[in-house]
């Protein structure tokens, strides 16, 4: 697998690049422009030696999650409706406990209605099952019409459990994108996906950055469970070949 760790940090949208060789029960401390912090939630968050960006990874267990204060993270909180993001994830996936989609991270709080931005897998609309989903949402709460919120790309591919992976979202104000290992992952009407309407502002009261969950029915939920060996938020929407140079195989 591709990890051009130099030309990620060299990046000139880069906000915060999270390589995850630290030991448990430390706290993740971002590399690039904004240092921040990710805190270990429900636990220590063990280190394995299984590495993409060094030797080692940080492994949640169902249930754990990472967490990063809104108020300690500004330059993430993107919104508006000229609002430009990218994700980029390397994981491993592992079997759960349950069938519920997987938050991988992002500003997306749907208890409090502040959905924002975030990467997720296995989300299960729109005819879909164990792909890479990138939700964006204008509205802050469900999507008209609908219960929760449709508002996504999704990709083709179902993603097998226990092999790495390097996914890419990116959102550039009228389409949201996922990638796989570089390529884009394109479905019909659903990736890219036509979304012309910018993201919510939350506020000062809006939703944390988080890793591995979101805020869901009153309590933390979408688990994601596996490996993650790095994770990069960039400001802009990158091309399609920069996606490739960042994470292609």
């Amino acid at each position: 697998m591709s990890s051009n760790k130099e030309a990620i940090l060299a990046h000139d949208s880069l906000v915060s690049f999270w390589d995850f060789q630290e030991e448990a029960g430390q706290s993740r401390v971002a590399m690039g422009p904004y240092r921040y912090t990710l805190e270990e939630q429900a636990g220590p968050i063990s280190r394995v030696d299984d590495g993409v960006f060094g030797a080692y990874a940080a492994k949640l267990t169902f249930g754990q999650w990472f967490n990063l204060p809104r108020e300690n993270c500004l330059a993430l909180d993107f919104h508006g409706p000229e609002a430009q993001v990218t994700i980029l994830a390397w994981l491993k996936r592992e079997d759960r406990p349950n069938g519920q989609c997987e938050a991988i991270a992002g500003m997306w709080n749907e208890t409090e209605k502040k959905r924002q931005y975030a990467m997720f897998l296995n989300l299960r609309i729109w005819d879909s099952g164990d792909q890479v989903g990138g939700h964006v949402s204008a509205e802050g709460g469900p999507t008209p019409g609908h219960p929760w919120c449709m508002t996504t790309a999704i990709g083709s591919t179902p993603l097998v459990k226990e092999q790495w992976y390097a996914l890419a979202f990116t959102y550039d104000g009228t389409y949201a994108k996922v990638y796989i290992d570089g390529v884009l992952d394109e479905r019909e009407t659903y990736n890219p996906y036509l979304y012309e309407k910018g993201l919510y502002d939350g506020g000062v009261m809006g939703a944390d950055f988080t890793v591995g969950a979101v805020h869901r029915s009153g309590e933390m939920g979408n688990f994601y469970a596996g490996l993650i060996g790095g994770l990069a938020v960039l400001n802009k929407a990158l091309t399609n070949e920069e996606i490739l140079a960042l994470t292609g195989k």
